[in-house]
């Protein structure tokens, strides 16, 4: 897992970013006579903000399964050359953030396997609770491991069921294992889908002429001009072949446990899940903060990209202008060079820029989805001040992060979340804003038309509606080192 620094340390990727950082993506079609390679690297392209750390596409041509993945971005990892290679009728692929695993090449995915029934490659979105354990007894009864990643388990639980069909044993793996998981699973003749009983991490199918499609987020069908069908139900298993596609729905949660900050920070704004439009509900979040809070101000800027939704909300719900304060560098990946610690303030200045003209002598509300370590949002502060601001209002279109995520998104520990270590006033003093509010936990549930139940808010309220084991809560980085979990 990758890790982030203290308040005190100096500058890594996170602590520009200071957001939990997306888990992963999938992506699969069943197309036979179509280009499923390429469409492929079209879905995972728009599904890159789920995972900058490495990339891969699956394909099978219906004897054997052919894998090119890579530590990178989509557009670093694939090329003409290594596409043209991967001929088939049907394709995964896969964009990863380490949640649980470390960062290393043997992590990627999608995994590939031989198994008693032949080939099968695995691609996995969400993080599994009791990953830890079983591995251990599986390790225990002779099972080989060759990656730290907790989809390797599922891989090897897969094989243990080899004698059955492969939505039969994947019925069984839903049994044993815990925790969530939207998951591709691909043989040689057939691609299989999986959405965990809670329906944690979003899972979508569409269609494009007789081809089926997969994908983690809508966008991705958009993208290659696919037709929205609809949601997989939770604990729904869905197999596409050559008769079509059939579902079989197995045991489901007694209520959703859909992951909320999908729609604060983690979903592309134009996706759709579970019947809501992410774009919908974050500008609803900046409506209803503007209700909660009523601030004097000249005008509402956004931090970009994904704060800009809600601030346009808080400014047509307050009645003052939103306006473009911080201008956003588009082109910077996840790897540009690093600054020497002398520069290290650098990093936010290289993502964005005050516009100088627009602030200068104003009374500013600043709109952010979210604050996790409260670094980048001192440094941004910082810059509004140099380039003239009178005052900075930072509001917050959710509620203080206070508790860890185990469910596949990569929030800090405990004691390196701000809001958890320290009060509203100490956290305002040390970004240095004029006021800081956040969105109530009512009023973020209020967002949606969703009912508030059927939402996991963990990281806000500290209630985890999926069973964590002890053991997964003390070795959460017990695989980045290679060991295995108590």
């Amino acid at each position: 897992m990758a890790g982030g620094d203290t308040m005190a340390d100096g500058l890594m990727e996170s602590d520009w970013l200071d957001k939990p950082l997306d888990e992963c993506g999938v992506f699969g079609i069943y197309g036979p006579g179509m280009d499923v390679a390429r469409l492929t690297y079209f879905g995972l392209y728009a599904l890159q903000h789920r995972g900058q750390e490495s990339a891969g596409i699956a394909v099978s041509d219906g004897r054997e399964i052919h894998v090119h993945k890579n530590m990178g971005l989509v557009s670093e990892v694939f090329n003409e050359e290594n596409l043209a290679k991967l001929q088939g009728n049907l394709a995964i692929g896969h964009v990863r953030y380490s949640t649980t695993g470390s960062s290393s090449l043997a992590n990627a995915q999608p995994l590939c396997f031989r198994y008693l029934k032949g080939m099968v490659a695995l691609a996995h979105n969400g993080n599994l609770t009791n990953a830890g354990e079983i591995r251990l007894n599986l390790a225990m009864t002779g099972s080989v491991f060759q990656s730290t990643s907790d989809s390797e388990v599922m891989v090897n639980l897969i094989a243990r069921y080899g004698r059955n069909t492969l939505e039969e044993a994947l019925m069984k793996c839903m049994i044993d294992v815990k925790g969530t998981y939207s998951m591709l699973v691909m043989s040689e003749d057939r691609l299989v889908a999986v959405r965990d009983p809670w329906g944690n991490r979003p899972l979508c199918v569409g269609k494009l002429g007789d081809a089926y499609v997969v994908a983690s987020e809508t966008c991705a069908l958009d993208t290659i001009g696919a037709e929205f069908l609809r949601d997989l139900n939770p604990g729904e298993i869905v197999v596409i072949d050559a008769q079509g596609l059939c579902s079989v729905q197995t045991m489901a949660a007694p209520h959703r446990a859909m992951c909320m900050f999908e729609f604060v920070y983690l979903a592309r704004p134009d996706s759709t899940i579970d019947g809501e439009t992410v774009n919908v509900v974050r500008w609803e979040m900046g409506r209803q903060l503007a209700r909660e809070y009523k601030v004097e101000a000249d005008m509402v800027i956004s931090v970009p990209d994904s704060g800009t939704t809600a601030a346009v909300g808080y400014a047509e719900e307050s009645g003052i202008p939103f306006k473009e304060g911080l201008m956003k560098n588009r082109y910077i990946g996840r790897t540009f060079i690093q600054p020497s610690q002398k520069m290290r303030d650098l990093g936010v200045r290289l993502k964005l820029n005050p516009i100088r003209e627009v602030l200068r002598g104003q009374r500013v509300i600043m709109v952010d989805d979210s604050i996790v370590r409260g670094t980048t949002s001192k440094k941004i502060v910082q810059l509004l001040r140099e380039a003239g601001v009178k005052e900075v209002h930072l509001l917050v279109s959710s509620p203080p992060i206070l508790h860890p995520c185990y469910y596949g998104i990569d929030t800090s520990a405990r004691a390196e979340l701000i809001a958890a270590e320290h009060d509203l006033e100490e956290i305002r003093e040390y970004i240095g804003a004029d006021s800081l509010y956040y969105l109530s936990l009512e009023g973020m549930l209020k967002s949606s038309r969703s009912d508030p139940a059927n939402f996991c808010v963990a990281c806000f309220s500290g209630h985890y509606p999926i069973e964590v084991p002890r053991s997964h809560k003390r070795n959460k980085f017990a695989l980045e080192a290679g060991g295995i979990a108590e």
